[in-house]
């Protein structure tokens, strides 16, 4: 069973019938106890990220995911989900996250470009991953954010996407993957990343 976090600031809905669109047996929780029973674990996101962490931390779901990262279950986090696994935000404030990644999540800085980057853009696969397995080189995938993450360490980058700048779009480190863009609204580039990760 694939467990799909529902804290109340997630795209749940549209992930969820993503995933039902690929035969996926899915869960969308509320009561953190659940988690023991997932096999794999969703985390969805859209918003804030000081006040998705709050909903997390109020919904009680921060220790349970940690405790799944620990215990080696496969971890996506998706949009804001990608940036939650991360050890702090500077968005609107100082504001820890999930620290199962080393780095933090910074803002686009201010030029030409417009921000939040919104549209279809390019992954641009650094290393090989089971869940990029499959995808055309440099696949176009759909973007809605304002921040983005920046890992302390190298060998957590998977792929990059230029906005002005190369940031960081899919990264990760054994079971823990997360992803910047939308594979929900990334017609069958996404599909595929969805359907890579039931097969994981």
């Amino acid at each position: 069973m694939i467990a799909i976090i529902d804290y109340g600031a997630g795209n749940l809905r549209s992930v969820a019938n993503a995933f039902r669109s690929l035969g996926a047996n899915i869960a969308c929780i509320d009561q953190p106890e659940t988690l023991a029973q997932a096999d794999k674990v969703v985390l969805p996101g859209v918003g804030a990220f000081g006040a998705g962490m709050e909903a997390l931390r109020s919904a009680g779901f921060v220790e349970p995911l940690r405790e799944v990262a620990k215990q080696g279950k496969p971890l996506l986090g998706i949009c804001l989900g990608l940036q939650y696994l991360f050890e702090s935000s500077n968005e609107m404030g100082h504001h820890e996250g999930l620290g199962l990644l080393k780095g933090t999540v910074t803002r686009f800085p201010d030029g030409e470009l417009k921000v939040p980057h919104i549209g279809w853009n390019q992954l641009d696969q650094v290393r090989e991953h089971r869940l990029l397995a499959g995808l055309p080189n440099d696949p176009y995938a759909y973007f809605v954010h304002s921040y983005y993450v920046e890992p302390a360490d190298p060998a957590d980058v998977i792929a990059t996407t230029d906005y002005g700048i190369p940031f960081v779009s899919v990264a990760g480190r054994d079971n823990i993957i997360g992803i910047q863009c939308h594979p929900e609204k990334s017609q069958s580039v996404g599909l595929r990343f969805l359907n890579n990760f039931l097969a994981w």
